[in-house]
């Protein structure tokens, strides 16, 4: 059940720059969140009427918090506004929205969680509920360079990073370090850029091994209205009868069996 509230700021904070870390009271959304959902945040400039989506990194029901982790991009932006949000301002938001990881899927079995750039931040509320679920977990994080949020994952799997560059862990990207690291899972949830989750859809089509992808598409309205975040499915859609889905509404977590990337 989505909720439209006014939350107050707990405190904010850059972990590298240009990814900020804020905490918000928010005590109806975090106790309705499920790992891999996203919340609708609402500028407050009324020139910038669309809000902008962004995944739920922690929600802690029992102190009523809600962690955002998002990237700034651009000077004259939603995000940078937010940016600039201090602890005791208020900002509007709505959620949770869309749908999560399958959880019940995974309990008991060895998993990857797979996380690439701003995509790791809902994979960590991901990994929470995977150790709840009794899973053996793998962590795989890719980054360009800059290394943030890996030291959290620490209590919940065994850590593996690649970097663009070769800074930190293997040089090359996430599949890279399956490969070389030689790694097997028995199902695979993953959020990051559409390349990352191509090469894993192809991956763990050859491998026959389930996997659950959370996509990043650009939104307008996220409650599914205006159709502008649709991607390319397999099957036609009952109602429709074309091959799309909305990420907003009908995802944004899908099989890598559903869609084509």
């Amino acid at each position: 059940m989505k909720t439209a509230a006014i939350c107050e700021v707990i405190r904010q904070k850059e972990l590298i720059p240009g990814i900020f870390d804020l905490l918000l009271k928010a005590p109806e959304i975090a106790a309705a969140a499920v790992p891999g959902q996203f919340v609708n945040v609402y500028t407050n400039d009324a020139s910038k009427l669309l809000p902008r989506p962004i995944s739920i990194c922690e929600a802690d029901s029992d102190h009523g918090t809600l962690r955002l982790v998002y990237r700034v991009s651009g000077e004259k932006t939603g995000t940078r506004q937010f940016a600039a949000l201090q602890t005791g301002s208020e900002i509007r938001i709505l959620g949770p929205l869309g749908n999560g990881f399958p959880v019940d899927e995974i309990a008991g079995k060895h998993i990857f969680l797979c996380g690439g750039g701003i995509g790791i931040p809902p994979m960590l509320e991901t990994a929470k509920a995977a150790k709840k679920a009794g899973a053996e977990i793998d962590v795989i994080l890719g980054y360009r360079d800059q290394c943030f949020l890996a030291d959290e994952f620490a209590a919940y799997g065994t850590i593996h990073i690649a970097t663009e560059d070769g800074s930190t862990g293997v040089k090359g990207t996430i599949l890279d370090a399956i490969l070389q690291e030689q790694l097997q899972a028995d199902v695979i949830l993953a959020c990051g850029p559409k390349p990352m989750l191509r090469a894993l859809k192809a991956y763990t089509d050859a491998k026959q091994v389930p996997c659950w992808i959370s996509m990043e598409e650009r939104m307008a309205c996220g409650i599914g209205a205006c159709l502008a975040c649709v991607c390319e499915t397999k099957d036609k859609d009952a109602h429709s009868h074309v091959r799309n889905a909305r990420v907003c509404k009908d995802g944004p977590v899908f099989r890598t069996t559903e869609v084509v990337l």
